[in-house]
């Protein structure tokens, strides 16, 4: 034999001697597989309601939001045309709104609810939301 024959021979008797016979060394064992998923089912377990709290009062928070801008443009409409609007669709045609926000919560822009104006005058004075959905604080977002 020559040197370099022998020398590829002891290299492939070094390989076979660190490989477990039976198995080729590539991929994972079921146990490896199951003990990693219980690792992300742990962690997911623990982040999901989290994630969810975070999602429900973002949602409140913005409802805040909208429903501030569309009072502040109701009064503003009010105080520069002498009257409440007759709907919402009135303050987007004379640009105090861009467009009617979408509930968050119904997530819809149809579901708001007007509230007339107190004196025969007509006209929305006040929204509020059309879920009857509880808040967090334990109120209904119909009455915000």
């Amino acid at each position: 034999m020559t040197n370099g024959k022998m020398r590829r021979r002891r290299l492939n008797l070094v390989r076979d001697r660190q490989r477990p016979r039976g198995r080729s060394g590539r991929g994972f064992t079921l146990v490896e597989l199951l003990v990693v998923m219980a690792i992300i089912a742990t962690l997911l377990s623990i982040v999901a309601p989290k994630y969810f709290n975070s999602l429900n009062h973002s949602k409140e928070t913005v409802l805040r939001q909208d429903l501030n801008i569309m009072r502040d443009a109701i009064d503003k409409f009010n105080s520069d045309i002498g009257k409440y609007p007759e709907d919402l669709a009135e303050l987007v045609e004379k640009r105090y709104l861009r467009a009617i926000p979408v509930d968050p919560v119904t997530e819809s822009a149809a579901t708001w609810i007007a509230v007339p104006a107190p004196n025969a005058v007509g006209g929305i004075y006040d929204v509020h939301s059309g879920s009857s959905e509880q808040a967090k604080d334990g109120t209904l977002y119909e009455s915000w």
